[in-house]
């Protein structure tokens, strides 16, 4: 039988590194098998959940190209797939099992249960529920209901261990003495997350539940619930989880978490779907370039580790830039060129020009970690007035000899053709022997003329994709601005 796996977000906020994750692993299994892959929004938590995060999700699992066969969007056998228009499912569930007698009203006060549970802290106890409301009678049940009273629908923890065999772990058991009678319905009437996330994978025949290792401590409850409710039990594969740098859970101090944020920081993808697959997963070899075709040929929940993940954004952007580097010109163009609109850059004659806008991100890319470094790196090269940083001036353009230097080249260049890379090098490099001076202090100061900074793409290749109009008048502007500097005499 194919699997049926489900990615079930809770839309309090944006598609996180976590849950995207966990989105991939569902995705390349269901894929890997022949599956189906559910998306489900758990939008049960009215008062954070919104229609942006919902919105901002489905973006996000988009932009990663993680498809999903059932849900939001494109429907499916199983609709509705948000939670929150399910209610009466749950409330069904919730009262079919205190008919069977798996779970009991409880109407014990927030206010009784506080106290309880303070008595026991004080005592230097771990607190459950004493099943105070487990010995009512069916009559006083009913008086209480009668009367109004507030209460809510716990779940019957039976005596005994219950275990489960997780993929990803081994055997894991729970000795049920540990786990107290849980509410399953609050005295609001909504359903808690342990029933609802049961009562759907149960109705929409979720063969296997693969999430985060934060859910281990949930899934005994959940191994009952099933049973309870006569449904069969999907395996579980609880993956590892994503830590930081400093080997704490992954968080916003860590930088962004969010898919969403990835993206507008310049991160492709398909590099993004790369690295998010290998945090937790190998494919058993020394592989680190995957395309998303080769990560569905290899995955297997065999491959996932047990130990933790460190999310490591230096090797995210070594990857992104494997992914530039190998991206055909045309592509790289396509998805730039928007990019250079929205930063007032795409009017640029040097941009509008496929050529050489082409010409240019040859030039840039072997620089280039993310998308973003491209039009930061292009901006002093294909506007007309460049500018000098202050460390750029303070390192280069101290030389009270300078400007006689620049002069020259000037001069050097004038006579070069054809204008190209050998031709540029032989003149700058002529120019400072004649001059009596090392290439490299003329090469540092020609490249603060035509970039304004101290690092740039090869100057040589830059100078010839300039041109000798641009190049001769960038040198004449600093020649301007060394006036400015150096008193004549």
């Amino acid at each position: 039988m194919p699997p049926r796996v489900r990615f079930a977000p809770s839309p309090t906020g944006y598609l996180h590194v976590g849950g995207a994750r966990t989105a991939l692993f569902n995705w390349l299994y269901a894929r890997r098998h022949g599956g189906t892959f559910l998306l489900r929004i758990e939008d049960t938590d009215v008062e954070r959940s919104s229609a942006d995060m919902v919105t901002g999700i489905l973006d996000g699992l988009r932009w990663l190209g993680l498809t999903w066969d059932e849900g939001p969007e494109v429907g499916g056998p199983h609709a509705p797939y948000f939670q929150a228009q399910r209610l009466d499912t749950y409330r069904a569930a919730a009262r079919r099992l205190v008919d069977t007698g798996h779970a009991y009203a409880c109407f014990c006060s927030a206010e009784r249960l506080r106290q309880e549970r303070e008595r026991a802290e004080q005592r230097g106890e771990a607190w459950q529920y004493d099943r105070t409301c487990l010995s009512l009678s069916a009559d006083r049940v009913r008086e209480l209901e009668a009367a109004g009273t507030p209460r809510a629908i716990r779940f019957k923890v039976p005596a005994g261990s219950t275990a489960f065999d997780d993929a990803v772990h081994g055997r894991i058991e729970f000795d049920g003495a540990n786990i107290e009678d849980f509410v399953i319905l609050r005295s609001d009437d909504y359903p808690t997350y342990h029933l609802s996330v049961v009562v759907d994978d149960a109705e929409m025949g979720i063969t296997d539940v693969i999430r985060g290792d934060d859910h281990i401590s949930n899934t005994p409850k959940h191994v009952l619930l099933f049973q309870a409710l006569g449904a069969p039990v999907p395996r579980f594969a609880h993956v590892p989880l994503i830590l930081g740098s400093d080997k704490k859970r992954l968080s916003k101090r860590h930088g962004a978490t969010s898919v969403t944020e990835y993206q507008r920081q310049g991160y492709l993808p398909e590099a993004m779907v790369n690295f998010l697959a290998l945090l937790g997963w190998s494919p058993g070899d020394d592989r680190e370039l995957m395309t998303t075709t080769e990560l569905i040929g290899s995955f297997s929940l065999d491959g996932i580790s047990g130990g933790n993940a460190v999310f490591n954004t230096e090797k995210l952007d070594w990857m992104n830039g494997q992914y530039i580097a190998r991206m055909p010109i045309a592509d790289l163009s396509a998805i730039l060129r928007p990019m250079f609109d929205e930063a007032g850059l795409g009017g640029q004659a040097l941009v509008q020009d496929i050529a050489t806008f082409h010409r240019l991100l040859e030039l840039l890319r072997p620089r280039a970690k993310r998308l973003t470094d491209f039009v930061e790196q292009a901006r002093p090269l294909v506007v007309d007035a460049v500018g000098y940083e202050p460390e750029a001036v303070a390192k280069h353009l101290s030389s009270p000899e300078l400007a006689g230097h620049v002069a020259a080249l000037v001069d050097g260049l004038s006579q070069t053709t054809p204008f190209d890379e050998a031709q540029v090098e032989a003149a700058v490099r002529n120019t400072a022997t004649a001059r009596g001076i090392k290439a490299g202090a003329l090469i540092h100061a020609t490249r603060v003329a035509v970039t304004g900074r101290t690092m740039s793409p090869g100057l040589f290749e830059l100078l010839a994709w300039l041109g000798p109009e641009r190049t001769r008048a960038r040198l004449t502007r600093l020649l301007e601005f060394l006036a400015t500097r150096v008193p004549p005499g």
